[in-house]
């Protein structure tokens, strides 16, 4: 039944925000020097004519969603026309709903169509793979949830309830659910995301840091051509200004005698300063169980102390668990470990717990509204969870870093734009400063405040490009309501 709450969007305008990395970051067989950060708004109306603007941003991190041999700019530039499509396919978007509803039809039923209608065959065989696909949807459904709190006036994550939300999990789940799960879905019904969230949220959370495959540590790695730009380069350095205690070392999966090397140094290093918690991401370049074991048997036979301080794994193996279904309950048994990039929504999730893993990395980047589900089913069949990051920098931080206080991550939430483009997010530190600089090993939410994500949207001096698309007619008056006056607020 149809909600007086319900919205539909009404408007949409796409910025994109080019981001230069102080140093490259290398993660599995892919280097990072530069990016660009997908920034949206969206007006959204509901039945009696309110509206209210919202904000969503996402980096477009093309090598992380699309490993490809297909050239950097061919594929980033198919993303942007991505981005640009989404936007004006939404305004024509027939349903109306709370934005976890809209987001997951449009997933859907949409967003695979608009894809494969910019993808050119001859240079894309396989399309556009779904992965780089929601990191596009996904600046548009941030920008949804924060403009459905603006609304009602309220925190956004007060709104995963049957308040405002006319279907269930039970229903959620029934839409797009594989065969074999009917019968669990069931105790889905009358329950909702709010349900599975964490009442009691704080302020500060644990920062986790990268430790890139091209990071120095030691003096020794000094190449010369090093930032000076008063942020740190080597690890002792980080781990002593910011006060960290747990570090993610980004490995090859390709070359075992380099990994263990590096887990080594790193340990070492981590452990003289009083780091306490690691974690050992492989980035799906590992083709079996038994390098993932022997790298384990190293660890734990040369450095027990960081064997036991190694508090998870993520994503050894390829993306793609049909065409790898590698079961993997051997290493689960020894640590937890983790779907990332596998984790595309809630029926990939439950694929992985099927082959053994015990863990999910939740990404803002795959929508919020899918993370949401995704964080229902995992914690519902005793999964752990983790919110992990896409060096998340500018707005893009803010709701990356409140679904990790609200999901009740086994130890806070990754964390690592200051590191590799600290001065990206120079407008947004002034109004937030614990978001965008760790501090005795955490970062600090409490300047979050308002309705929606609470990113105080107006009160950020940040000077936009030129919009690559604005469709739609944005209002800056609508009908009398409760949140009127903090409902038109937003604009640049």
């Amino acid at each position: 039944m149809a909600k007086p709450s319900d919205v539909r969007v009404t408007a949409a305008e796409v910025f994109f925000i080019p981001v230069t990395f102080r140093m490259p970051l290398r993660f599995g067989a892919q280097t990072v020097n530069s990016a660009t950060s997908a920034r949206v708004r969206v007006q959204l109306t509901d039945r009696d004519g309110n509206h209210a603007i919202g904000w969503g941003e996402t980096p477009l991190a093309v090598q992380w969603g699309w490993p490809s041999d297909a050239s950097y700019e061919s594929r980033h530039n198919a993303m942007r026309r991505l981005c640009v499509d989404i936007a004006e396919s939404f305004i024509g978007f027939p349903l109306a709903g709370h934005p976890i509803e809209i987001t997951h039809d449009f997933r859907h039923h949409a967003l695979g169509q608009i894809a494969a209608g910019i993808s050119d065959p001859a240079e894309f065989p396989s399309g556009i793979p779904e992965l780089a696909s929601l990191i596009c949807l996904s600046c548009f459904d941030l920008a949804m949830h924060d403009a459905f709190g603006i609304l009602r006036d309220m925190d956004v994550y007060r709104t995963y309830t049957s308040e405002f939300m006319n279907r269930d999990l039970a229903d959620l789940f029934e839409s797009s659910a594989p065969a074999g799960v009917s019968e669990r879905i069931k105790s889905f019904r009358g329950r909702y995301p709010a349900d599975y969230l964490n009442g009691s949220v704080s302020e500060k959370l644990k920062a986790w840091h990268l430790v890139g495959g091209l990071d120095p540590l030691e003096t020794e790695d000094l190449i010369g051509s090093e930032p000076r730009d008063g942020h740190p380069v080597l690890l002792a350095d980080w781990i002593a200004q910011d006060g960290l205690e747990c570090l993610k070392i980004k490995l090859r999966g390709d070359d075992f005698e380099w990994d263990c090397r590096r887990v080594e140094r790193v340990g070492r290093i981590g452990l003289e300063h009083g780091v306490k918690h690691f974690c050992a991401d492989f980035n799906c370049t590992v083709q079996d169980t038994g390098y993932v074991h022997a790298a384990l048997d190293r660890i734990a036979r040369d450095q027990p102390a960081v064997f036991d301080r190694v508090l998870y794994i993520e994503q050894p193996f390829p993306y793609d668990l049909a065409a790898n279904p590698i079961e993997v309950r051997s290493i689960a048994a020894r640590k937890r470990l983790f779907l990332d990039e596998s984790a595309h929504d809630w029926t990939s999730v439950e694929a992985g717990r099927l082959l053994g893993w015990n863990g999910v990395a939740l990404k803002t980047c795959k929508t919020l509204s899918g993370a949401l589900l995704s964080l229902v089913w995992a914690r519902s069949h005793g999964m752990d969870l983790m919110v992990q990051d896409l060096t998340n920098s500018m707005l893009a931080a803010i709701p990356h870093a409140l679904l990790a206080a609200h999901a009740q991550t086994i130890m806070g939430v990754e964390t690592n734009a200051m590191q590799f483009h600290p001065e990206a997010s120079a407008p947004e530190a002034v109004v937030h400063p614990g978001l965008y600089r760790r501090r005795g090993g955490c970062i600090d939410l409490s300047t979050l405040s308002g309705p929606g994500f609470g990113m105080r949207v107006e009160e950020i001096g940040r000077k936009l490009p030129k919009s690559a698309t604005a469709v739609g007619g944005f209002q800056t008056a609508g009908k009398p309501s409760a949140s009127r006056s903090k409902a038109t607020k937003g604009a640049p």
